[in-house]
């Protein structure tokens, strides 16, 4: 198998879901530090433009959004599956649920000013000020909104209160004896509370969740093994992409194969990313793209959470 490069930063909390998946698969992997904030030239050079973290890379193909990364883990290691079988509905509802939701809620308590002084302590006000004003920029033009740390603190109760009495009631993990897709999904924002030494008392009066972050934590973060960001670039310049699977999938909007498109988030990190349209299905679209640094490069982004749009 090719190697796995990882491009994150380590306080992310997305980048930290991907890191359990890797450690739940038990996998080897490169690591190459990003920008916590723009620019990110070696990052977006591969993908076009997408700019959120963590993005995959293995060789010429890029894969963005981490419920992608989890659909390709689970073909390069079937097992232990992220999706398990019999529950691929439940598992990725439960973890689109979370990665909106609670990511959301996870943000707002780490924006709470007492929790933004503590996470941002000790660097220069202007580090703080840029990413507070980078992030600003990350929803513009979404149909999503930063959610008010008082919402967020109102509606605590109720989320952490459900996830407590479903794992008093149910055991070890979300969805059966080990892991899914589900728990790191969940995982991650309540990780991003406990990191934030003002935020984690939140997480205090639950000792079921506490205990499941232990469960969930203890899958690790896989075989990381540090890489350059130019070395990724000449990775994927140097690669050809991987071949394409066989669909009979008709697109229920018209788009055709070979078309010029773009693709985009639409709640937020809205960049668009413009290629040729190369494949879809239910779950995935592939397009192509070249780039002056980067070559032929496979972009490959979920269908859930995206907007394809023709090219004129």
């Amino acid at each position: 198998m090719n190697d796995i490069i990882l491009h994150h930063y380590p306080a992310s909390p997305f980048a930290e879901k991907a890191r359990m998946m890797l450690g739940f698969k038990g996998l080897a992997w490169k690591s190459v530090d990003i920008p916590p904030v723009m620019p990110k030239p070696d990052l977006t050079t591969l993908t076009g433009g997408y700019r959120k973290t963590p993005v995959m890379q293995i060789d010429a193909d890029i894969y963005c959004d981490t419920a992608m990364m989890a659909r390709q883990l689970d073909r390069i290691q079937p097992m232990p599956a992220l999706y398990p079988k019999g529950k691929e509905a439940i598992a990725a509802s439960s973890a689109q649920f979370a990665d909106q939701v609670m990511f959301q809620h996870g943000v707002a308590l780490n924006f709470q000013p007492h929790a933004v002084a503590e996470r941002f302590k000790g660097m220069p006000e202007s580090v703080m000020n840029a990413f507070l004003a980078d992030r600003k920029k990350l929803f513009e033009g979404g149909n999503a909104s930063p959610l008010h740390p008082a919402q967020a603190l109102s509606q605590w109760p109720t989320l952490l209160g459900r996830l407590e009495q479903q794992l008093a009631d149910s055991g070890t993990f979300l969805l059966g004896e080990e892991p899914c897709i589900a728990d790191f999904a969940w995982y991650h924002p309540l990780w991003f509370v406990a990191g934030n030494k003002a935020s984690a008392p939140a997480l205090d009066p639950y000792p079921q969740v506490r205990g499941w972050l232990d469960a969930v934590a203890a899958c690790g973060h896989g075989e990381p093994s540090e890489l350059a960001s130019e070395e990724a670039v000449r990775i994927a310049r140097e690669a050809d992409p991987a071949p394409l699977p066989e669909t009979d999938f008709t697109d229920p909007n018209g788009l055709a194969i070979g078309q010029s498109v773009t693709v985009a988030a639409v709640d937020y990190g809205v960049d668009p990313v413009a290629g040729t349209l190369l494949y879809q299905d239910a779950e995935e679209i592939i397009i192509s793209r070249e780039d002056e640094r980067a070559g032929h490069v496979h972009v490959h982004f979920p269908r859930y959470g995206f907007r394809v749009t023709p090219q004129k």
